[in-house]
């Protein structure tokens, strides 16, 4: 039976915008990152991150990831396996608030990897984020050019996740290998969304 999310949100510290390492430091340092330590995540962190990849910059809701017509399809799920104040489960990010929302409690992490082609070192990392997309927003208006421009979309959100846990000094890697249906399943995400990718990180 599926979980409804909790109507409490839970709100996350204010992003910074200023300070830290250059964009060409953080370019020339990017490497993938496979193996994380067993440390606890800021929740701080965590925010961060979040925002890198879809928060909002705009009075008018623009994001920090272009998106073709402003329709922005993509929805931000992560598997919370060791982070601060956190329950382990699953969390949905609401970038309009700068909160999240509780999809699903307990631990994820093992069926997770194993949706992941049985890639056990997943569940290492303090938490995975899993890119999501409601194709329908992008497609309604640009028909089946669309799905290649969600398909872009992800791909920008992505490095801006990518970058921000190099500035922050933490280990990641984009996983493009998994059963799109187990990940669906295991995490019990709605319907209308598909997952595009998973992007754990975690301690170096």
């Amino acid at each position: 039976m599926a979980h409804a999310e909790t109507l409490t949100s839970i709100a996350l510290p204010a992003p910074q915008t200023s300070g830290g390492k250059s964009l060409q430091q953080l370019l020339q340092e990017r490497r993938s990152v496979r193996e994380y330590k067993n440390t606890q995540l800021a929740l701080s962190q965590l925010g961060q991150l979040l925002w890198a990849a879809q928060g909002i910059t705009h009075p008018q809701g623009l994001r920090t990831a272009p998106s073709a017509g402003a329709l922005y399809p993509l929805e931000i799920y992560f598997v919370a396996n060791n982070v601060e104040t956190l329950d382990p489960g699953v969390y949905h990010y609401l970038p309009q608030r700068h909160q999240l929302s509780l999809h699903r409690e307990g631990d994820f992490s093992k069926g997770l990897a194993r949706a992941a082609y049985a890639q056990s070192w997943l569940r290492q990392a303090a938490v995975v984020f899993v890119i999501t997309a409601n194709y329908e927003k992008t497609t309604v208006k640009y028909s089946k050019r669309g799905e290649r421009y969600v398909h872009i979309e992800a791909g920008h959100a992505a490095e801006n996740l990518f970058l921000q846990a190099e500035a922050l000094d933490l280990g990641t890697v984009v996983v493009g290998a998994f059963y799109d249906d187990e990940v669906t399943d295991a995490l019990l995400l709605p319907a209308d969304l598909s997952p595009l990718l998973l992007i754990p990180v975690g301690g170096r």
